[in-house]
């Protein structure tokens, strides 16, 4: 509340954000009463979780940035840093100021990434995207390593259980074909304008095998639909791009 006051003097809106924090949380249909922190899961919660580690910002930003870059989302951070031990420094700094705030570091989603070894082929996941060094062939067959972005592995199989939940149902069968390609373009959509356009020429190799991926969902349903054994005669990808099935790659038409 000290940092929200830095910012905001409207004494209703304070009193209804301290009301937030104490309103308690729902688990197993049974009411706990919350004395700190932000209940994981609540609608005001990313808001409230921002404003906290804006201190962890203004602290970098005064005394740290000849560490590394910080670059946080949320509660989603990263530290970009030259050297092993300018990111081992980081690391102690990160513990004293979450040890400050009263938070802890999640050790099993936090790791030491080395980028520049080619021989590990090391990576990090950060905001749904997977990013790594990878091998490209620049004229003349001269090999370089260039860093790399691309969907990561929960997001494409968080991708693909959304399109078998439209697909999947027996329920869904009394619904045409149209319908479900209605109700799946805003998803593609949506997977396109995020993802395909940060690095193109890889992440579009991925959202290709999300476009296969419904497409192979589509047959089972209309199969299912038709009580056929078999797929049909005619070209059933060219009937789903007629009809105005989207693509989730930037190099198909829409």
């Amino acid at each position: 509340m000290e940092l929200v006051e830095q910012r905001i003097n409207d004494r209703r809106m304070l009193k209804v954000i301290r009301k937030w924090l104490k309103a308690g949380v729902m688990k197993d249909d049974k009411f706990f009463e919350t004395d700190i922190g932000s209940p994981q899961g609540g609608v005001i919660s990313p808001f409230i979780g921002n404003i906290y580690l804006h201190y962890l910002d203004m602290i970098w930003e005064k005394q740290f940035t000849e560490l590394g870059t910080l670059v946080r989302y949320a509660d989603d951070l990263v530290i970009l840093c030259h050297k092993k031990e300018h990111a081992l420094k980081a690391i102690e700094v990160l513990k004293a100021v979450f040890g400050k705030l009263e938070l802890k570091m999640n050790a099993q989603k936090s790791k030491l990434v080395n980028l520049w070894m080619k021989e590990k082929n090391q990576g990090f996941d950060f905001l749904g995207y997977h990013h790594r060094r990878l091998p490209a062939y620049r004229k003349g067959g001269k090999k370089a390593w260039i860093l790399r972005s691309f969907p990561s592995k929960k997001v494409m199989k968080k991708m693909r259980s959304k399109v078998k939940e439209v697909t999947a149902p027996r329920k869904k069968l009394t619904r045409t074909l149209n319908e479900l390609v209605e109700e799946l373009n805003p998803k593609i959509q949506g997977w396109r304008n995020y993802y395909a356009k940060a690095d193109k020429g890889s992440a579009n190799g991925f959202l290709r095998k999300i476009d296969w991926y419904i497409c192979k969902r589509l047959v089972i349903f209309w199969n299912n639909k038709h009580k056929r054994r078999k797929t049909w005669h005619f070209d059933f990808y060219s009937t789903l791009k007629r009809i105005g099935l989207k693509s989730a790659t930037l190099q198909a038409s829409t």
